[in-house]
């Protein structure tokens, strides 16, 4: 009922969007003097801030078709290596010969936006790794027929994606995959798997919830299974390849995440439109680049997430010891030989300080000389993984972290 409302309204507020759309565009003629006008400005910003908030954002392009490497431009490929139903394993090729450079495997989250959330991760380690990535599949567009998934085929995935790069590759998880992540890396190691990677990397993810909880884990946790399954999961409506396919819906997430900083959402829109009406286009520009991508969401399995919110935040099966993995229970105790590094951002308000770190203590296995701990004043959750504190600090820890373990 949920799915088919919203999907209801977005199509009522159509035509709204579409008037502000070709209202904005006729207010904008270059041969007109008034064009720059006080009047003018302030009915465009107007006529756009309304065109935005209308709008239905679908999944945004990489727009990575060229890195730098020694002063060269080189053209970026996307390959796709392995086709998965609900997520390909995504290589950013590199148009140049004769390049022996470490490779990396960025885990982008499966929590409601598209792995394009990582985008910057990605641009800041194209001039000198080869990078791939986790690009997940909405649940909306992946058919019954292709059967279901669940936390297992999760960690089933990234196994067999490790398996294909092989043992010189590196991992770096960001935000929810830290735990699937873990649980593959110790079934590898329980089982010597040769091809379990260099080193990997969590960036806040929610390993043990319960040290410094936040508003995020008390919303999963403070609520039993049964309610999520009769409040948040839906099923897919007509009109989409997934059909019937029951789904933790991508707008539901969306509003769940907005309503915890309301305030700050509405704060920056109001200086969206202040921006335009000033003509300050470089502000207004990086709303635009930001909430294309912030509102661009995607559907998640029901299955997974619900054994994701048993699993990780109602029973914390992964630092109790108890989470099983093909029937056996999975000993992080059993990983020495890859190295480990934790990250964490001062102001995270999505997975709190201490969560991730105590990896560190859980993989006991690792020699200290292997393990390395981070944490970033400063810096909020998405400032882990993107903007200029990552790009000037943290992406150069990790990267020498990981050629100090290569």
């Amino acid at each position: 009922m949920l799915y088919k409302m919203n999907a209801q309204i977005m199509d009522a507020m159509r035509p709204v969007h579409v008037l502000a759309r070709h209202t904005r565009n006729m207010f904008y003629q270059p041969w007109n003097p008034l064009n720059y006008g006080i009047f003018f400005r302030t009915v465009r910003a107007t006529m756009e801030l309304t065109e935005r908030l209308t709008d239905y954002y679908e999944q945004p392009d990489w727009d990575l078709d060229t890195t730098e490497i020694d002063g060269r431009t080189i053209g970026i490929e996307y390959k796709t290596v392995i086709e998965k139903p609900y997520c390909n394993l995504l290589h950013f090729r590199r148009r140049t010969r004769g390049l022996d450079q470490p490779k990396v495997l960025l885990l982008a989250p499966l929590s409601g936006h598209f792995a394009t959330l990582l985008r910057g991760t990605v641009r800041e380690f194209l001039p000198d790794h080869e990078v791939y990535i986790t690009d997940w599949r909405n649940a909306r567009d992946v058919p019954m027929s292709d059967g279901g998934f669940r936390f297992d085929d999760y960690v089933e995935y990234l196994i067999e994606f490790m398996e294909k790069l092989g043992p010189d590759t590196h991992v770096l998880a960001v935000c929810q995959p830290c735990v699937p992540a873990l649980v593959a890396a110790g079934y590898m190691a329980m089982h010597n798997n040769p091809n379990l990677p260099k080193s990997m990397s969590l960036m806040g993810g929610p390993v043990d919830v319960r040290i410094n909880p936040t508003d995020v884990n008390d919303y999963a946790s403070g609520r039993d299974l049964e309610w999520f399954e009769d409040n948040v999961i839906c099923r897919v409506p007509p009109g989409f390849k997934g059909r019937g396919q029951l789904v933790y819906p991508g707008f539901i997430q969306l509003t769940g995440f907005m309503s915890m900083n309301m305030d700050s959402h509405i704060s920056k829109h109001f200086k969206f439109f202040s921006d335009l009406v000033k003509g300050d286009g470089e502000s207004a520009e990086a709303h635009r680049q930001f909430y294309n991508e912030y509102l661009a969401v995607m559907d998640m399995p029901a299955q997974y997430y619900l054994d994701t919110i048993r699993r990780v935040f109602l029973e914390h099966q992964l630092p109790k010891g108890e989470l099983e993995f093909r029937g056996e229970k999975v000993d992080l105790k059993a990983i020495k030989t890859m190295a480990l590094m934790t990250i964490e951002g001062e102001l995270d308000d999505i997975t709190g300080r201490g969560q991730t770190a105590c990896a560190l203590d859980l993989c006991a296995g690792i020699a200290k000389s292997k393990k390395q701990h981070l944490e970033e004043e400063g810096v909020g959750h998405y400032g882990i993984f993107n903007g200029r504190k990552f790009r000037e600090s943290i992406a150069p820890k990790v990267k020498a972290f990981m050629q100090k373990h290569a």
